[in-house]
């Protein structure tokens, strides 16, 4: 997709994405044999549910229709959200993925996993998992010590509500 018509597209699409009370977080145009696909990815703090994702779709499809932004050849419209594993770049997502397990890349060539447990505007606080038997560690990162960070997918990680249950039971 051109820069132009990326541009484009944000900027006619972004309002109607804010007003649902959503972020726009990625645009794409991809070709999928004769047809165009229009990936709209969107998300917010609480989260995006299918209803909401249901409304923005609705809210965006008929923009587009009124308009030539997608030109006459044909396309669909997907939208959705971010996926598990997603690439944190604006500290919006960082205060999203609060407890969660990411992979840093450093700038200086390094490596951290580690799960954030808050984040500001300068940077986030993390706890570095101990190894062999070692306590977990706290780590400060500010946003320029970081070249690159990835949410880690967990499949056997226990979250608070099931830890307070089997302390109940």
């Amino acid at each position: 997709m051109s820069t132009t018509q990326s541009e484009r597209l944000r900027e006619l699409l972004e309002p109607l994405v804010t007003s649902q009370g959503l972020d726009l977080e990625e645009i794409a145009v991809d070709s999928v044999g004769r047809k165009r696909v229009l990936r709209v990815v969107v998300d917010s703090d609480t989260g995006a549910d299918l209803d909401r994702i249901a409304d923005v779709s609705r809210a965006l499809s008929a923009k587009l229709d009124e308009t030539d932004a997608m030109g006459d050849q044909a396309y669909d419209l997907e939208v959705g959200t971010p996926g598990a594993e997603r690439l944190l770049t604006e500290p919006r997502h960082y205060r999203r993925a609060v407890d969660r397990l990411v992979k840093f890349q450093l700038a200086d060539g390094g490596e951290v996993v580690a799960r954030i447990l808050g984040t500001d505007h300068e940077g986030v606080d993390l706890e570095v998992p101990g190894v062999k038997g070692r306590k977990a560690t706290h780590r400060r990162l500010d946003f320029p010590e970081i070249a690159k960070a990835r949410v880690q997918v967990e499949f056997n990680r226990k979250d608070k509500k099931d830890m307070k249950e089997e302390e109940e039971a």
